[in-house]
């Protein structure tokens, strides 16, 4: 894999991009994201009491203050925390003792559809609709048949999903709800957080998301769910209840004390964080609202948002999406092409599906390209981007 195929993938290392020592200020990297880390002395501070404590793993204090303190932050009954989004995700839909088919979007990140088969369920894509590219629901019902356990949805770029009528499908049918929400932390819909809705919730707290812990991940649900948390505790770790008992197949899904300081620490500044990312959010509002071809976010007024993607449509615009991120990463910019391929263009699901069954996905994956937003990106470099995307040059 060369450099180019490794950003188009996102798997270019920080110190790949950082390692020429001859760029000027105007020539340093801008990546489509950048992680979020509090003042070091406030981590660093933390990291002595694991060190006197010897308690590195195994839900020690830092990982049982985290999960408090995310139950109350996103306004949810119940928290389980894991070492990722993706174990989180794959051990909740093992804990739901599913079967057959499972409805999902091919709009979404690898690990979504992942989750799914490796639980020996079968993914039916369901396409998605053309304003906010979440799960058309329209569509959804006519997907599902006497093998369909479970609708797993994506709030995909932040964008909740109608989550009143695919609580009155899955109702009328008996189906779970388990939302992919990785993208979502901290957003409410109509004062509610959104990790309240469905059967569960799946966040992510990777280093690239708007909260992180470094890695880490949670499932979270409306009311306690005493049975569900205790189910996903013994999944967690190993299917252990006990010294000489051990209940189940399990997994090693736990999240450590120094992932968990950080959290501690990132969760303190996650509001200031959201300011920032919506002063770079507004800024590409004002430059790019308007402009012919560009098809570019909407909040609604019912929805707290946490500004976690910029994603531009281009749709009969003067440029190719991919000649503008060209253009850009000439200047050592780079977007990223979240998402694309489609899920069920992947090769390793090319004998099962095909893209084409899904035009509306495949149709925006071709279109969509995610600008660089972060907190620390500065509104000098967001006109930057934005010059290039409306001219080819800065």
């Amino acid at each position: 894999m060369n450099e180019t195929e490794k950003i188009d993938a996102g798997q270019t290392s920080a110190m790949d991009l950082l390692k020429k020592s001859d760029r000027t200020p105007a020539q340093e990297v801008i990546n489509v994201t950048r992680a979020s880390l509090p003042p070091l002395s406030e981590y660093t501070a933390m990291l002595q009491d694991i060190w006197d404590s010897a308690w590195l793993t195994n839900m020690g204090k830092y990982h049982e203050t985290l999960r408090a303190q995310l139950k109350d932050y996103l306004s949810v009954g119940a928290v389980q925390l894991f070492v990722n989004g993706h174990s989180a995700l794959e051990l909740l839909l093992q804990a739901m003792d599913l079967h057959g088919e499972v409805i999902t979007t091919p709009f979404s990140f690898a690990s979504t559809t992942h989750a799914i088969v490796r639980n020996g369920l079968t993914p039916v894509f369901c396409d998605i609709n053309m304003k906010d590219y979440t799960l058309d629901v329209d569509q959804l019902e006519s997907k599902i048949t006497e093998k369909t356990s479970a609708i797993v949805p994506v709030h995909v770029y932040g964008n909740i999903c109608d989550v009143k009528r695919i609580q009155e499908i899955a109702d009328r049918h008996h189906l779970k709800v388990i939302y992919d929400a990785a993208h979502t932390f901290g957003e409410k819909l109509d004062g509610i957080g959104v990790g309240c809705f469905g059967d569960a919730s799946m966040f992510s707290f990777h280093a690239t998301k708007v909260f992180n812990s470094i890695e880490g991940g949670a499932i979270t649900t409306r009311g306690e769910s005493a049975e569900l948390m205790e189910k996903l505790y013994e999944l967690k770790n190993f299917g252990i209840l006990g010294q000489e008992k051990v209940a189940s197949v399990g997994a090693n899904g736990k999240m450590n004390e120094f992932a968990a300081a950080m959290g501690i620490c990132n969760l303190r500044h996650v509001d200031e964080y959201i300011a920032k990312r919506k002063q770079v959010f507004d800024r590409y509002i004002e430059r790019l609202r308007g402009t012919e071809g560009l098809i570019i976010p909407e909040i609604p007024d019912n929805v707290t948002s946490n500004y976690a993607y910029f994603p531009v449509r281009f749709h009969g615009f003067r440029y190719q999406r991919d000649e503008v991120f060209m253009n850009l990463k000439k200047e050592n910019i780079y977007a990223r092409k979240y998402f694309y391929p489609c899920i069920n263009a992947y090769e390793c699901y090319q004998d099962q599906y095909r893209a084409e069954d899904t035009p509306n996905a495949l149709l925006v994956s071709k279109e969509i390209l995610t600008l660089p937003i972060y907190p620390d990106l500065s509104l000098q470099d967001v006109d930057r981007i934005c010059n290039i995307i409306l001219h080819g040059e800065v």
